[in-house]
């Protein structure tokens, strides 16, 4: 179990990693990018400053993402991957504090944008933590 543990994780931070990659690319180099059903050329009309401001902030979300997602592979494949058990509760931390701030924009901001691939990764990082639970009775889990 412990490795189906870390490949798990692994694949989850690769992907993670990817579309994060992709956001970023959308941002600096897409002027098609979409807002809902609207898309940034017709919200921005005139006003070029404003697709640039919203361009800037996809960019910065983007550079989180992948930061984090970079933060999250190099824990699993170093001190998760060795049976740390801070490694396994710092993993479950940081993609609740994630998805918990990004599912917000349901009840705050009226919008599933987003909410769907937050509770996705929740899922997904929750199944391959479970999978390395062992580690947190101080047994050290099968490969």
């Amino acid at each position: 179990m412990k490795t189906a543990s870390w490949v798990t994780l692994v694949v989850i931070g690769a992907l993670m990693l990817l579309a994060s990659f992709v956001s970023l690319g959308v941002a600096y180099g897409s002027t098609g990018d979409e807002i809902g059903s609207v898309s940034l050329a017709d919200l921005s009309v005139g006003r070029p400053e404003v697709a640039t401001a919203l361009r800037a902030r996809r960019a910065t979300a983007a550079a989180y993402a992948v930061g984090f997602a970079t933060l999250f592979l190099a824990i699993v494949l170093g001190p998760y991957r060795r049976g740390d058990v801070w490694a396994w509760w710092a993993l479950a931390a940081g993609t609740f504090v994630v998805s918990a701030l990004i599912l917000l924009r349901v009840p705050l901001l009226e919008t599933q944008q987003g909410a769907p691939a937050a509770g996705i990764l929740l899922a997904a990082v929750g199944l391959g933590l479970a999978l390395g639970s062992g580690r947190l009775r101080g047994t050290s889990p099968s490969a």
